[in-house]
């Protein structure tokens, strides 16, 4: 008999019977020492939940809302390169399987199916992650094209001044294969370039918060910025005027040493929550089951967005298989509200966890 899937690990190890050994590395690698990318997992695994019981729970509601789209649950697809790399129909195939279960998702500039291919497989639940580059001209122009292609949202990341040191990467000699490009960047980062010289080529190391600015006055769709890892980064988000941040250190990609996204999360959620009712939180890096979704939304995070997890179920099965993923999180969410003794999400505040070697 075939096993079936019971968690997001075992999907990962599906995925990484079939994909080339330098692209699971690429995929699944982290900066330097992956300190910070194996920190991103166990933040989760030091928080405990603090159950009730004798609560009613034969009604739970997962549902939520984030700029104004409705969520079945606060989950979405983080901004990740390069989907062709886990299944030919690359992030289509993610977003169709996104907004299948209700969710959205978050498209990469350095996707590897075009932005208006990837809006049109999920209308209405589509955001676009930008770069400074060094040409403000092609920043404008994908702005302008994403706001054609229908996203609701821009999503600028702010951690990547350049590509961070990434050991696996250059141990495995990796190149992006034939037939894998940047499809938004026709001609810029296309079947073997080294990422890391490309990056250095495109981006601008000299951004600043003016580009914050410079960006919400050529565009009308809210912007979020991902990347802030302190209080003092939180409001200086907010004084820009954006919508939202998301707490990330890029999936451990970036600086190998920073915070854990988790144990950064309640400082900004707590600066931003002093300083605005408008600017909505979100947290990527780490996620790997429901119950991690549960504990982000307790520290203050509006819904979460799963990275590495995903690109396994497209590996494994394509878009059923990210589906899949998906539909996982979802369950164990459920089972985690209900056995919590919470059953709404938006009831979730901080009394729902503690450390998990005790609450004082």
């Amino acid at each position: 008999m075939t096993e079936v899937p019971a968690s997001t690990a075992d999907y990962a190890a599906l995925a990484r019977a079939r994909l080339p050994e330098d692209v699971w590395h690429y995929l699944n690698g982290g900066a330097g020492d992956e300190v910070t990318l194996a920190a991103n997992v166990s933040a989760f695994r030091r928080l405990a939940v603090r159950p009730r019981v004798l609560v009613d729970v034969r009604r739970r509601d997962a549902t939520t809302r984030v700029l104004g789209t409705a969520l079945a649950a606060p989950i979405g697809v983080a901004p990740m390169a390069y989907h062709r790399l886990a299944h030919p129909d690359g992030e289509a195939a993610t977003a169709r399987a996104a907004a299948a279960e209700g969710l959205l998702m978050i498209a990469s500039t350095f996707a590897s199916r075009p932005i208006e291919e990837v809006a049109a497989a999920a209308p209405g639940r589509v955001w676009f992650q930008i770069y400074c580059f060094r040409d403000h001209g092609l920043t404008d122009e994908l702005i302008k094209r994403a706001e054609e292609a229908g996203c609701r949202a821009l999503v600028l990341t702010a951690d990547t001044p350049l590509m961070g040191w990434r050991d696996r990467d250059i141990r495995h000699r990796f190149l992006l294969p034939d037939g894998v490009e940047a499809a938004n960047l026709r001609g810029l980062a296309g079947p073997g370039d080294d990422l890391a010289a490309v990056t250095r080529d495109l981006l601008d190391p000299g951004v600043t918060w003016t580009a914050v600015e410079r960006i919400r006055g050529v565009t009308d769709l809210p912007v979020v910025l991902k990347g802030v890892l302190t209080a003092e980064d939180a409001a200086l988000a907010v004084e820009c005027g954006v919508s939202g941040v998301i707490v990330s250190n890029h999936g451990g990609r970036q600086l190998d040493g920073a915070i854990a996204a988790l144990d950064a999360l309640a400082e900004v959620a707590g600066a931003i929550c002093h300083l605005s009712e408008r600017v909505e939180v979100y947290l990527d890096g780490g996620v790997r089951r429901g119950i991690d979704v549960l504990k982000a939304l307790a520290l203050g995070a509006r819904a979460v967005f799963v990275g590495r997890p995903v690109l396994w179920g497209l590996a494994a099965a394509g878009e059923e298989g990210a589906r899949g993923v998906l539909r996982l999180l979802k369950a164990e969410l459920d089972v985690a509200m209900a056995l919590s003794g919470r059953p709404a999400v938006a009831e979730l505040g901080r009394d729902a966890v503690c450390p998990a070697g005790g609450c004082s």
